[in-house]
């Protein structure tokens, strides 16, 4: 039996989606991230989700949110029924969790963590979107990857990605997620040249993907640490 407490009431609706800020989109991006990769402290305090939003490895663009700036874009969540508060038996504050299963029931854990590296990362190619996907939902190849966004541009009612033809300076394809409105050339400037290059994993982008990942895990420790001292009061 979980230990869960919603202070929220769910309410399940169709699968449609509210235009979210850039804020909201980077928190619901963080949210969906720590459940997969750091499960054991999830859902996030408030400190916990503040630090997330603002962590420097796997963020594009790093931000510096304030605490109040991550509180209302957590509340215009909620409000668009995409997360909820809970309430866990010993914990001192209420602890934040998306629910992104009641917008979109039928989303697949490998399109979940597509959506989540668009969402924390902006435009990306399908080759950048296997390799930031692997500790959350490995994909076999390149194919895969773009069969899964395929779908996910034909999802109903709305689609969850849009994909940017090549071109404009742009030497391959490129997808951006739709939760923010209409896609115009927006997300980043990309370098052709860089692209190219992120199609094929070599052995420098492993290791440093390795150790983005490695950095992610120290900055959530580095939170629950904090927040436990704080707890007992050391």
């Amino acid at each position: 039996m979980s230990d869960e407490t919603p202070t929220d009431e769910l309410v399940e609706e169709p699968a449609s989606t509210s235009q979210l800020t850039f804020a909201e989109a980077r928190v619901l991006g963080c949210l969906l991230e720590k459940e997969a990769t750091t499960p054991d402290h999830y859902p996030l305090t408030p400190n916990s989700l503040h630090s997330a939003c603002n962590q420097s490895s796997n963020r594009e663009p790093v931000t510096d949110l304030g605490t109040d700036e991550v509180e209302e874009a957590m509340e215009g969540l909620r409000y668009k029924k995409l997360a909820i508060l809970v309430h866990q038996s010993g914990a001192r504050v209420p602890k934040c969790r998306h629910t992104l299963e009641n917008k979109l029931p039928y989303i697949t854990a490998g399109q979940q963590a597509l959506l989540c590296v668009l969402l924390l990362r902006g435009q990306q190619t399908a080759g950048e979107l296997r390799q930031r996907t692997e500790r959350m939902h490995p994909f076999g190849d390149v194919g895969k990857v773009e069969s899964a966004l395929a779908l996910m541009e034909e999802y109903e009612p709305e689609p969850l990605v849009t994909k940017i033809p090549a071109g404009g300076g742009r030497r391959v394809v490129t997808y951006v997620h739709t939760f923010c409105g209409e896609v115009a050339e927006i997300s980043r400037d990309m370098n052709p040249q860089s692209v190219e290059k992120a199609e094929g994993s070599t052995w420098r982008e492993e290791m440093e993907t390795d150790m983005n990942s490695l950095k992610n895990e120290m900055v959530s420790l580095k939170a629950e640490l904090e927040e436990l001292k704080s707890n007992l009061g050391v």
